[in-house]
């Protein structure tokens, strides 16, 4: 049982191993055992440490060397080249760790973050010597911004690929559950021998009562390198949604996410609002008057929704359907917008894919109501027929709700209660992982979304 729990307490998310193990497949009982370590290429390049080395030497220091020629006085006696400099190690460290934090996360690839995450945190250190009015070099950082990507790019074509990872399971408790879920090539383990594989996965019900040859395989699989995890760990990590069969704790081991993240996220969504609204006016003044002489109605759509804590609000975004009268007993089919709808506007189509519908919720979040990013809030009385229909569905509203959110851009738009209970899967794993990391992801796959029109109704 304490084997159990210390491998829950310190395998609870799948950061795998970085290195890999070649083992005899030799019963866990026998004294002597054979574990040799395997130093691929694919291996070197995928350690992070390796990953900065590589990227400051010849991203940064190497084209730095190179364009000033060799002379390093130059440096002593110019203050731009030295702020470019140092603001070009800095920003490329930053980049290489936020790819890497990037691709932990289901559906991910992490080298497809590389120009984003470089191009962040040059812009972010660029608006910061701008506004201290710092001499810098223009073409020093254009020069390592691009050096910088091209090594990284370089790195990801050459690092280990985590789908390769051959996945054993050992028998006992609701194992089963993930044998016909996981998408990936498994063996299940009829003993408790441990496998002669280099890059392998052992995936256990750890809180089945397993017998004393297993837990001594556990134990002595994680002191040689080799990842045990629990069943739903690996099927979060491999789909990026939470069972909810009861409620389970975070990473913090609290229902309730992080509270500091929460106060950090709420001043920024207030800085963002604040600072996007006076670019977004010419847009929103359009749209209004577009929704004005299309059809007859408000310009607004008003509807009461379920938010933060359990509390209904009234949220607002551009009427992109027919104005109409609904009866009480039909509120719940008419909060359900379904395939081709004949009850939006033709403008309406192009709001709803290109999500400008959505601008107004602008000022639900200067209001408190609502974040850029989180579960979407539903209508009310779809709200609380979800709640009859399936258990925990409040849980949902213990972060505020977002304009888009983890479910939004894994799954779309969704009508069918069988569709409901996924995305609620989708939500809890977001309050999960509750992070500024998760928030990042999401707010770079909605543009993609946004490009593609993914989800639209």
């Amino acid at each position: 049982m304490l084997v159990r729990k210390s491998l829950l307490f310190f395998f609870e998310f799948p950061n795998y191993p970085d290195t890999k193990i070649s083992m005899k497949a030799l019963p866990v009982n026998q004294t002597e055992q054979v574990f040799t370590r395997s130093r691929s290429l694919p291996h070197f390049f995928g350690l992070l440490r390796t990953q900065l080395l590589l990227c400051l030497l010849f991203g940064v220091a190497l084209p730095i060397f190179l364009y000033i020629r060799g002379d390093l006085s130059f440096l002593a006696r110019n203050p731009a080249a030295i702020n470019s400099s140092i603001a070009a190690a800095i920003c490329t460290m930053i980049a290489v760790v936020t790819v890497r934090k990037f691709g932990a996360f289901p559906g991910t690839i992490g080298v497809s973050y590389v120009f984003p995450s470089l191009a962040g945190a040059y812009g972010i250190a660029m608006a910061g010597i701008l506004l201290v009015r710092a001499p810098y070099s223009g073409a020093l950082l254009m020069l390592t911004f691009a050096t910088s990507m091209a090594v990284r790019f370089a790195i990801g074509a050459l690092e280990r690929r985590r789908e390769g990872k051959q996945y054993y399971l050992v028998p006992g408790g609701s194992i089963d559950r993930i044998s016909r879920d996981l998408d990936a090539a498994w063996i299940m383990l009829e003993a408790p021998v441990l496998p002669s594989d280099g890059d392998v996965v052992i995936v256990a019900d750890l809180h089945h009562d397993h017998s004393a040859e297993w837990e001594r395989a556990f134990a002595m699989a994680a002191l040689n390198g080799i990842g045990v995890y629990h069943y739903k760990q690996v099927w979060e990590a491999s789909t990026g949604k939470v069972r909810i069969e009861h409620l389970s704790e975070n990473s913090l081991g609290s229902l309730i996410p992080s509270n500091s993240y929460a106060k950090g996220k709420r001043l920024i969504d207030i800085l963002l609002s604040l600072a996007v609204l006076p670019l977004l006016l010419p847009i929103l003044l359009i749209t209004a008057l577009v929704i004005r002489f299309d059809s007859p109605g408000s310009v607004f759509f008003r509807q009461e929704r379920i938010g933060y804590r359990a509390r209904p609000f009234r949220v607002l975004k551009f009427r992109t359907m027919h104005s109409r009268e609904v009866a009480k007993a039909d509120r719940v089919d008419d909060a359900i917008t379904k395939d081709d709808d004949a009850r939006v506007t033709r403008p309406g189509r192009f709001l709803r894919r290109t999500r400008i519908d959505e601008l107004p919720q602008i000022l639900n979040i200067l209001l408190g109501d609502m974040s850029w990013i989180g579960p979407r809030p539903e209508a009310r009385p779809l709200s609380e027929w979800y709640e009859k229909e399936i258990p925990f569905y409040s849980y949902r509203h213990i972060v505020r709700p977002g304009i888009t959110g983890w479910a939004q851009v894994n799954q779309g738009h969704v009508a069918g209660i069988s569709e409901v209970h996924d995305k609620l899967r989708y939500d809890f794993y977001y309050i999960k992982n509750f992070s500024m990391w998760i928030d990042l992801v999401i707010l770079f796959k909605t543009v993609l979304v946004v490009v593609r029109g993914f989800g639209a109704k």
